[in-house]
């Protein structure tokens, strides 16, 4: 096998497609079947759509919602409106991911399901990888991009320093009914110690995914009880709450979410998406951040199977030009982080910040990208 990607989420099976498309082998391991949902913010950024129809994999195939206006409140429901520069869409991961996989199969990428990797070693007499899966299979490939999301057993494997910190953050998603909502909207809304977005997705459904930390659902016991005690302080949540339909009866629900600094090269192996850095969710856009990752990841590795470059080469040119595409959009994300979650400290950047629109829409631009 020429390519081998750990991981069947948004990076993984762009790359896969990417690859397949210049003609090489490629396999991808995934520990789900498709169809799933994810905890994800389900808003993707317009930067990535030259790259998507470039791969044949135009989501305007799934009638996503069409995303051009911008809310951020504060924990006492104080707003601030803005217009997206490029704007976006909205579709969900349970029908984007299921989309690009049937391409994917359909283009001869091979998927091993339901299975996952728990050991990678580079082997440099032959100059391949050595893949070891949890059925007992051993697999060998000439390139291997980690495209596994935010947190793995690989990582402790892969010894990254930020696996054995504590993160104090968790991730809750649902799908919503909201009569009147509009369609054109994703909107931030802040509370302590965390922030919600809400946008539309396809069909009349909405994506509700916040942010929070574990010691806010400890003092409050159940999901539930954080809800009606913390995020309905915010007038604007407490709307959302009262009035939506839920569309499924629990949550998806994820802990250990770390913004800390990753590398994108790890033992020879290209990480792409979440695996390499985990933008904010308050001011990024980790869809349009793992799609851009895929483009980049495939070209270095495409370079090197064709022979125009060393392995080394491939992993410098791709480490160069991860950076220069996503560092200073971590850096800033991080900084933005620090400025949300206390009620005092809320209320007077977004106070501030609606005297001060070009600050708003300078932000926006730090943190998203152009067109790929």
């Amino acid at each position: 096998m020429e390519i081998l990607l750990i991981g069947g989420g948004l990076a993984g099976l762009a790359a896969a497609l990417d690859l397949a498309g210049r003609g090489h082998q490629v396999a991808v391991v995934e520990r789900k079947q498709y169809p799933f949902h994810k905890v994800c913010g389900e808003y993707v950024s317009n930067e990535v759509l030259p790259y998507l129809r470039r791969l044949h994999a135009d989501p305007a195939a799934l009638a996503p919602a069409a995303i051009s206006q911008f809310l951020l409140t504060s924990p006492g429901g104080r707003g601030l409106s803005a217009r997206l520069d490029l704007g976006g869409f909205g579709v969900s991961r349970y029908a984007l991911d299921n989309f690009l996989y049937h391409l994917a199969v359909d283009r001869g990428v091979v998927f091993h399901l339901k299975n996952t990797v728990t050991d990678v070693t580079y082997d440099a007499a032959t100059d391949q990888h050595q893949v070891a899966l949890a059925d007992g299979r051993t697999l060998t490939a000439r390139v291997v991009l980690g495209t596994y999301g935010k947190r793995a057993n690989l990582d402790r494997q892969l010894q990254r320093p930020f696996f054995t910190r504590r993160s104090p953050y968790l991730g809750v998603k649902y799908h919503l009914r909201l009569p009147g909502f509009p369609r054109d909207l994703i909107a931030l809304h802040n509370f302590a110690d965390g922030y919600a977005g809400i946008s539309a997705i396809e069909e009349d459904k909405l994506c509700f995914c916040y942010l929070t930390s574990r010691q806010n659902l400890r003092r409050h016991g159940t999901i539930a009880g954080m809800e009606g005690e913390v995020l309905a302080k915010n007038p604007r949540l407490r709307e959302i709450l009262d009035a939506a339909e839920r569309l499924y009866p629990q949550p998806e629900v994820i802990n250990e979410i770390s913004f800390a600094p990753k590398q994108p090269v790890e033992q020879h192996i290209l990480m792409c998406g979440d695996a390499a850095g985990l933008i904010t969710p308050l001011c990024g856009n980790g869809m349009a951040m793992a799609l851009h990752g895929a483009a980049l990841g495939a070209a270095a590795a495409h370079d090197f199977l064709s022979a125009k470059t060393t392995r080394a080469e491939m992993e410098t040119a791709y480490s160069r030009a991860w950076h220069a595409q996503f560092a200073a959009r971590l850096r800033v994300g991080r900084a933005v982080q620090g400025l949300f979650g206390g009620p005092v400290l809320s209320e007077l950047v977004i106070g501030g910040l609606r005297h001060w629109p070009g600050a708003v829409q300078s932000l926006m631009r730090r943190t998203h990208g152009q067109p790929f």
